[in-house]
């Protein structure tokens, strides 16, 4: 399977993971938003709520699992690959800052655009501010996902970053007789 299948795939994966970690906060927040426990007067401390409950922790993570001494995420993982920094895996504050970028800033420019839309003014207009945000949002990953198939296969938040993320042979099974 060529690599940048690889990447979509272990990315879905990685999502998988990211959506059970959305579901646990929403299980815990909306009761307690729906029973008055938790107070937000509008959508500005909404939007920054969500980031500090649900993207950065995310972020932070993945930055976690890809600086570590096997450098992937579980999706990466479980698709054989890695992420590097030359012939090293990335530091953490390098791998904070990919993840940044590749999760991070879509995510937090998608939430915005939604908080904005929800507000949005009594004449039921939606300022043009906010439909720049949402074709951000939806551009972003899209010239991701562009990216792996053009040149080298790097994405601009790897070139940013100095990363790359390669194949690693699978593990070898061992049979005991």
């Amino acid at each position: 399977m060529k690599l940048p299948v690889r990447r979509i795939i272990a990315w879905c994966i990685d999502w998988v993971c990211i959506l059970g970690w959305v579901a646990v906060t929403a299980a815990v927040g909306i009761p307690l938003y729906a029973n008055g426990l938790i107070h937000l007067n509008d959508t500005a401390q909404e939007n920054i709520v969500g980031a500090a409950v649900i993207v950065v922790p995310i972020v932070v993570a993945a930055a976690v699992c890809e600086s570590r001494s096997k450098p992937s995420t579980p999706g990466k993982r479980m698709m054989h690959l890695q992420v590097r920094t030359g012939s090293a895996r990335p530091n953490f504050l390098r791998a904070l800052a990919r993840n940044s970028l590749k999760l991070g800033v879509p995510w937090l420019i998608g939430h915005t655009a939604v908080y904005a839309i929800s507000s949005a003014t009594a004449d039921g207009t939606t300022p043009t501010a906010v439909w720049v945000l949402i074709a951000a949002a939806y551009a972003i990953p899209l010239v991701y996902v562009v990216a792996l198939f053009v040149a080298d296969g790097r994405t601009p938040y790897d070139r940013i970053c100095s990363t790359a993320v390669t194949a690693t042979p699978p593990a070898s099974e061992t049979r005991v007789l």
